[in-house]
């Protein structure tokens, strides 16, 4: 068990410092077996966060994504909306201070059965 669990946060550590050194604006997560999101990530990526626009998270065991998760990757721009509508346990999503696309902005109202907070299309202040 320990292994599998040291394998895993060495495959969060190799794909984060492949995003850092590669300068890309993507970081992949998937298949990590994350049931958080690591808080020693937000370090190792503080000078790069503000160029990340997508973050692939599939396959994990999330349970929740804090704000500080939201704050530090406010330049996301596409949204799985699709795979969001297919979670029965979300409730919220805080989305706000992201460039999302408009086809987000047209897609997800519909769709979803929870709450998503988005910043209206003209706003591109910085959160508070």
């Amino acid at each position: 068990m320990l292994r599998k669990m040291g394998e895993a946060v060495a495959r969060v550590a190799r794909k984060v410092n492949e995003t850092v050194e590669s300068g890309s604006d993507t970081l992949d997560l998937a298949e990590c077996k994350l049931v958080s999101f690591p808080i020693g990530i937000y370090k190792v990526l503080r000078n790069v966060t503000d160029q990340i626009h997508l973050i692939t998270l599939a396959n994990n065991e999330l349970k929740s994504l804090t704000s500080k998760f939201m704050t530090t990757f406010c330049q996301l721009q596409d949204v799985p909306v699709e795979k969001l509508a297919a979670m029965p346990a979300l409730r919220s999503i805080n989305l706000r201070f992201n460039p999302l696309n408009a086809e987000v902005r047209v897609i997800a109202p519909p769709l979803i059965k929870f709450d998503m907070l988005m910043s209206p299309e003209d706003a591109r202040a910085s959160p508070p």
